[in-house]
Formats: structure tokens, C-alpha cells, sequence
């Protein structure tokens, strides 16, 4: 990915570049943040530049991108990267043949490398097995075997273990063996949004390094550096939609149209607008909810997310709006009009409680909950509180 194209993160990525120009790079680190703030991919960066045929030169830059092995680090095949994350317990019968041969192993595995493909796409995603129990023992087993062997060519092996608050206890405990007396050929780096759940032992074995929330100042900059063709209006979306979430910015900028007026984000905000029209009409609501029903059917989790998204921004505007009409720095400058008709038609409305219950939605849509459940859920909540504060309907 080379140094130039990490978004934010401008001292840990000091600290680290430091580490490797000094050559007192830890045998151990733990990355730590907010999901979707780029730790992956200083991760790989990093895995990038220990492999790279052409990086030594000048480690400010970082990687070539275009070797050989930048190329296999990024496609999952480089022999020195190991890269673990929670799988399904079908994938790891490796001592039968007939069991890797079987139905359940082969849809296994197809799914395995349907995420590994996902991740290909976008760097910011975190792939985990929607059946797995965690990252597992057997796992943690395979990496002892592969950490005995010195790497091809290379400085270093590195292991990125992403997730590793779902480590299970057994295989926490094997990792823990290792981390205590590590090959000194080998590097881990374990990726975590919830530091916590590790052991403490396995904390304190590790060099943590923080990274922070990226704001929406950093990726519009990045945005302009790096994607010229994305004009104002519609850079200023993707920051305010991302919210700070760089796998959710990926995915609109790589969905976006030619034509920004078009792009999947407005056309997922007017839809999620059109809805709660419907919810807040007395003659209509039937239709939310067929709406709803829709919505949590044919939308992908990514998009559903963007729709909840998109009506917190919403509601954010008319926070803004009804504390100063003329506050000037709106998510959704475009549609000031029906953001004032709002304001007028709910004048008293909880604010602070419709954000938590939207919150609560997106959170529970990214960690798999049902999407049907968690919209019903959501459109009875966002009507309680918002037509009690009004008797007055949401009109165009």
C-alpha cells in the first residue's frame, strides 16, 4: 500500500518508521482502535516493507507496491505472511483426506476465500467466519509449526492475527507460549478494537500502539491528493457518511458513480428519507413497514448500514438546524429545504435519543444481528420518539 496511502494515522505511522529505521523493530505488537481505522493496513504496510526487493532505500516512502512480493503480501500468497483470522472448524480437519473432500469442507472453503477476496477489495475489511467460534487452537498450532521455519529470503516472518479478542482461551494459551520465548525471526502483530478481551499477559507481551479515529478533515485530504476525479460536494458525503470508518469510505468510494448526483450514497439517503416519510405519515405507515421489510431483505448489511447512516446524518442536520438556522457545515447541504420542513414539523424531538437508538441499530446490523428484527425494532423506536414530540407529519 506504501506509507503515502494510509489514511491518517501520521504518528503511529512516525513511531513505527522510526522502529525500522533504527532497526529496534519489537518482536510483538498489538494494534489497537476503532474498527475501520486502518490498523490492517499499516499491518500489511509493514509486512510489505520487511519483504520488499526495493523499499530499503528509503523507508519514508514504504513499499514499491509493484515487486513480486508486494504483490504476493497483498494476494495472501507471500511464504513469510501469515495472515489468521476466526474460521469455521470445518477448514481445519487437515488430517483426513476424505473430510477435505466432503460437501461441508468444500462450502467452507468457498466462503474462506470469498472473504479473502472481499479483503483483496478493500483493505479495511475485517473478515471473520459468520459460523466460526473464534480464532481456534488448531490455528494457533499450524503458526507454532510455520514460526519454526526461517522465512524465504526475507528478514522476518510476520503473523498479522486480526480479531484477537476472539482468540479462544485454549489457543490464547499456545500464543501466549509463543509470545514468551518468539523465534527471533518472527514477527506478530495482533490486530484488536477491543484490547480487553485479550489476556493480560498477552497485553503485556506486545508493544501496543493506538490508533486514533480518522477525521473527516484527513480522508477529504486524502481524497483530494489521492482521488482527483471525486469533486467537493461529493468528497464531503463520503467523510460524512464513513463516519471515521475506513472500510465503509472504501465501499462508497470503489460503488461511486461517474455522475456524483447518481452516486450509491444519495441514492441510498433519498430511499432511507422516502421511508421515514412513510414512518412519520399516519396513512402511510402501513407502507413503512412494508418498506422496512424490504429494505432488510434486499439491502446488503453494508448498505443497510449506509441507510441507518444516512438517517443519522439527517437527524444530526436538524439537531444543528433547530439550535441555529443558519448553521452553515450540514452533512446534507443539498437538501437544507427539507432538513428546515423537518425542523418546523418536530420541533421539540429527542435528539440525543434518536442517535442512540440509530447507533444502536447500526451496531447491532455489523454484528450480524437480523436484519428484519433490527429494523422493526428501529422503526418502531424512531416513531415513539419522534411523533412525540409532534403531531405535525414530515412532509416533501
Amino acid at each position: 500500500m506504501s506509507w503515502k496511502n494510509i489514511i491518517g494515522q501520521k504518528q503511529q505511522i512516525r513511531i513505527l518508521q522510526n522502529a525500522l529505521e533504527t532497526e529496534r523493530f519489537a518482536h510483538a505488537y498489538l494494534f489497537t482502535g476503532p474498527e475501520g481505522s486502518g490498523k490492517e493496513s499499516v499491518a500489511f504496510e509493514i509486512a510489505s516493507i520487511l519483504n520488499c526487493r526495493n523499499t530499503p532505500t528509503n523507508l519514508l516512502t514504504g513499499s514499491c507496491e509493484s515487486c513480486p512480493d508486494c504483490l504476493q503480501v497483498h494476494s495472501f500468497m507471500h511464504p513469510n505472511v501469515e495472515y489468521i483470522f476466526p474460521v469455521e472448524s470445518a477448514l481445519l480437519d487437515t488430517g483426513d483426506t476424505a473430510k477435505k473432500e466432503n460437501k461441508r469442507f468444500t462450502e467452507a472453503r468457498e466462503r474462506y476465500n470469498a472473504l479473502l477476496e472481499q479483503k483483496k477489495q478493500n483493505p479495511y475489511f475485517a473478515p471473520a467466519m459468520e459460523r466460526s467460534m473464534g480464532i481456534l487452537t488448531e490455528q494457533i498450532i499450524t503458526l507454532q509449526h510455520k514460526a519454526m521455519f526461517m522465512p524465504n529470503e526475507g528478514s522476518k516472518k510476520i503473523f498479522i492475527i486480526s480479531q484477537a479478542e476472539r482468540l479462544h482461551p485454549a489457543a490464547a494459551n499456545k500464543l501466549l507460549k509463543l509470545l514468551e520465548e518468539p523465534p527471533p525471526h518472527v514477527l506478530f502483530i495482533l490486530v484488536s478494537s477491543r484490547p480487553e478481551a485479550l489476556l493480560p499477559t498477552i497485553r503485556s507481551r506486545c508493544q501496543a500502539v493506538r490508533f486514533s479515529r480518522v477525521t473527516a478533515q484527513e480522508l477529504q485530504q486524502w481524497l483530494k491528493e489521492n482521488r482527483p476525479e471525486i469533486l467537493d460536494n461529493e468528497r464531503s458525503l463520503i467523510a460524512s457518511f464513513s463516519r471515521g470508518n475506513l472500510r465503509m469510505a472504501w465501499e462508497l468510494i470503489n460503488n461511486r458513480d461517474s455522475n456524483p448526483s447518481e452516486t450509491a450514497t444519495i441514492v441510498l439517503r433519498d430511499k432511507a428519507l422516502d421511508y421515514l416519510r412513510k414512518v412519520l405519515s399516519p396513512n402511510r405507515f402501513q407502507e413503512a413497514i412494508s418498506s422496512c421489510e424490504q429494505n432488510a431483505k434486499n439491502l446488503s448489511r453494508g448498505d443497510l448500514t449506509l441507510f441507518l447512516a444516512s438517517l443519522l446524518l439527517f437527524f444530526q442536520d436538524a439537531n444543528h438546524h433547530s439550535i441555529n438556522p443558519d448553521f452553515q457545515e450540514l452533512n446534507n447541504p443539498d437538501i437544507a429545504n427539507a432538513i428546515d420542513r423537518f425542523t418546523k414539523n418536530f420541533p421539540n424531538p429527542d435528539f440525543f435519543q434518536i442517535s442512540t437508538v440509530t447507533e444502536d441499530a447500526i451496531r447491532a446490523i455489523d454484528r450480524n444481528a437480523n436484519p428484519l428484527l433490527v429494523m422493526a425494532s428501529f422503526t418502531a423506536n424512531i416513531k415513539a420518539l419522534l411523533l412525540n414530540s409532534s403531531t405535525q407529519l414530515l412532509t416533501r
